[in-house]
């Protein structure tokens, strides 16, 4: 079973009207940040190639190499293929990382099938690929797959949202926080959708892509 699939802005406000009311603090980050984003995205090798390039760098450098790969045509698995590493590279990716796109490339991911999988198994059949780490493959199946109940707990942006949302004296570590996010169920892809609003209103910038 996959669970709720959120497809819409009302059901991303309907998550949102669930999470105030079960947590004040949350009621209180909402009243600030406005209305959510729906963040769905495509799903397929595309996406979670762009999802490897996000990897450890700010939104503006992912960004900028997303857009070099796309303008070189270097966004199918048959063109990182064809593609050398130092092609790759040359676009922007670090050794590793392009090395990470060969590996999903060769990795012939039934997309399609991942649909209808349910959460646990759509994260046990990303991370098996190379340089998709459970944040990557968490990300995808909040974003691609639209899961309402899949939350990131090693994203810093939302660690950081948690720790100024609740006013802890330090980031939550990624254990603390998916223990954390066990009380937003069922609408725990919603709350990140929270977390990330309030990062962007207190920082002043982006936490995710």
């Amino acid at each position: 079973m996959t669970g709720r699939i959120i497809e819409t802005d009302a059901d991303v406000k309907e998550g949102a009207a669930y999470l105030s009311g079960i947590c004040p603090r949350l009621k209180a980050a909402y009243a600030q940040t406005g209305d959510l984003p729906l963040r769905r995205s495509e799903d397929g090798f595309e996406r979670l190639l762009s999802a490897i390039v996000s990897q450890q760098v700010s939104v503006a450098s992912a960004n900028a190499i997303w857009t070099r790969l796309k303008t070189a045509g270097l966004d199918t698995p048959c063109a990182v293929l064809g593609a050398s590493e130092d092609a790759l590279r040359g676009e922007g990716l670090s050794r590793q990382k392009a090395r990470y796109a060969r590996a999903l490339a060769e990795a012939e991911i039934d997309y399609a099938a991942l649909r209808a999988a349910p959460d646990a198994e759509v994260i046990a059949t990303l991370t098996k690929v190379p340089g998709i780490g459970v944040w990557t493959a968490e990300i995808y199946a909040m974003f691609s797959l639209g899961r309402a109940d899949v939350f990131a707990p090693g994203d810093l942006a939302l660690q950081e949202a948690a720790r100024l949302i609740y006013d802890l004296p330090e980031r939550p570590k990624e254990r603390a926080l998916r223990q954390m996010a066990q009380d937003w169920a069922p609408w725990r892809s919603v709350a990140a959708r929270l977390l990330w609003a309030y990062y962007r209103v207190a920082k002043d910038r982006e936490g995710i892509r």
